[in-house]
This record gives C-alpha cells, sequence and structure tokens, in this order.
C-alpha cells in the first residue's frame, strides 16, 4: 500500500498547466504543498490565485537548472516530490539548434534529476517517501516535429523505471504520469518556439509557420485528477498515462518500430506530417 503518511508536497513547474491544478487541488485535500515556480514574477501571481481558490500553500522560486534554487530545496524536508516543470521544443531533430536541443535536456532531463537526487537521499534516510515523474505519452511513443521533446521523456522514462528498482529498498515509492495530447497551451507552444531559434531559415527542412500541434486535443481534466491521485499516494499503478482510451494505441504503436522497414514511405511525406499542415491551433476532441 502507498504510504498515506507523507504529506508535505514540492510541485515544480506549478506555475500553470498540470503543476499548477495538482497544486491547488491536493492543498485542497490537506497536503503542505511547496508550489514552485521558475521566476520570482511569478510568486505572487500564484499566491493571489490560491487565495482566489481559497487554498493554502507556499510558493518558492525553484529554477530546476539552477543549482542554488536545487539546494535551496534540500531545507524544505520535501516528502513526495513531483517532478513537473518541462518545456517544450518542437520542430525537426535536424533542424532545431544546438542550444535549444541542450535546453530541452537541462529543464527536462537534467535539472530535475540533480533536484531529486539530493531530495531522494533525505527520503532515504527517512525511510520512505514518493517520486513522481511528470512523463508524457511522447515518452513512449513519438511523432514528427516533437522528436527532442519525445526524446527528452524517454530519458525521464528510462530514469524513473530505473530509479524505482534502486529505491524500492528504501521504501520509496516512484511513479510516472503520461498525458498524451490535452489542451493546455503547452502543444501549441511548442509549435511556436522556431520564432527564437537563431538559425539561418533558409537553410530548415520545413516551413514551421505552416504547421501546428497534428491531433486534436483532449480536456485536461484527466490528468489533473490523475497526477493529484499519484501524488497523494491513491493510485499505486506505476505508470499512469491518461486518456486512457490511448492506452491501447499506446502499446500498438510501440511495436512498430519492430515490423518497420529501412525502406517504408521512402519518397513520401509521412501522414502525421501532413496532419501537422492541416490541423489548426488548439484543436479540441470532438465531444
Amino acid at each position: 500500500m502507498s504510504n498515506s503518511a507523507l504529506k508535505k508536497v514540492l510541485i515544480t513547474g506549478a506555475g500553470s498547466g498540470f503543476g499548477f491544478e495538482a497544486a491547488m487541488r491536493l492543498a485542497r485535500k490537506g497536503f503542505d504543498v511547496i508550489a514552485a515556480v521558475e521566476i520570482y514574477a511569478q510568486v505572487q501571481t500564484l499566491k493571489w490565485q490560491a487565495a482566489e481558490r481559497k487554498v493554502d500553500l507556499k510558493v518558492e522560486k525553484l529554477d530546476v537548472t539552477n543549482d542554488g534554487d536545487r539546494r535551496k530545496a534540500l531545507d524544505w524536508g520535501v516528502e513526495i516530490l513531483v517532478n513537473n516543470a518541462g518545456v517544450g521544443e518542437g520542430g525537426s531533430t535536424v533542424d532545431i539548434p544546438g542550444a535549444n536541443i541542450r535546453n530541452q535536456f537541462e529543464v527536462n532531463v537534467t535539472g530535475p534529476l540533480l533536484l531529486t537526487q539530493g531530495i531522494a537521499k533525505q527520503m532515504i534516510k527517512r525511510g520512505e517517501g514518493r517520486i513522481v515523474w511528470v512523463s508524457s505519452r511522447e515518452g513512449l511513443n513519438v511523432n514528427p516535429f516533437t522528436g527532442i521533446y519525445s526524446a527528452s521523456k524517454h530519458a525521464i522514462e528510462a530514469i524513473a523505471e530505473t530509479m524505482a528498482y534502486e529505491l524500492q529498498e528504501y521504501n520509496v515509492e516512484v511513479a510516472t504520469v503520461n498525458p498524451g495530447p490535452f489542451l493546455t497551451g503547452f502543444n501549441d507552444r511548442m509549435f511556436q518556439t522556431w520564432e527564437s531559434w537563431e538559425d539561418d531559415p533558409s537553410e530548415r527542412l520545413f516551413d514551421y509557420s505552416q504547421l501546428a500541434f497534428p491531433r486534436a486535443q483532449f480536456d485536461p481534466e484527466a490528468v489533473f485528477a490523475t497526477l493529484t491521485a499519484v501524488a497523494a499516494g491513491e493510485v499505486d499503478g506505476f505508470r499512469n498515462l491518461e486518456p486512457k482510451s490511448m492506452i491501447d494505441e499506446t502499446k500498438q504503436l510501440q511495436q512498430v518500430p519492430w515490423e518497420r522497414k529501412v525502406t517504408d514511405g521512402l519518397g513520401t511525406r509521412h501522414q502525421a506530417i501532413r496532419n501537422a499542415y492541416k490541423m489548426k491551433p488548439e484543436t479540441p476532441v470532438s465531444a
């Protein structure tokens, strides 16, 4: 059974999206929540939002890529760590500039792992703890134009699964939450990052001004509920993919590389790329 006595929660990337809503809901459930945001400008805004929701939580500035911020977090007595902070870099694997690739991995992988190392060792000393990695369906599958983001989430999957094996003898729980395409704005912003690239646009393989996230997106309520429940220890599954309606498709797509031939589709544009040219931004799933 999950340890229900754990109460002090640190949620990174709590200024918006999944992290914001999970912080609010966990606070309402009586957890001692530390909602961490990347920059100081977000601190007061989040405090006001918490007041509007009539929930009591603590807001801290924590940039996971900043060593000083990570050290500061070691003083907070964290019992449940929700690694939610992340960014998404859209674009072809052969177009994204090096600086953007490095930032993708610093924010999504290296920074959170370094933060987790220190906090996990504190959990081990106490003999209990819970670590939740907010991964992605993209950590299990891939799609054109999200390959670098997907690579960072594949890395998180490897880290989380390995960590679960390594920490089980110390009574530290590890789980992942894997959101699919949800309408929070994150996916659509990922398809705008090219606007700030420092590169030669004439050398790009694709015209990103014509592209959009290639799938209709779901209402995020399912992830809000699941992330809150996993962090609270109310769900004991290691992998938690939402929406559940995409679980079978996800498993089937994991088999595709085993069957794919290197000559498949040569000379033709992949259907997923065609979809990205046809889709409008922020397209919701039809009711």
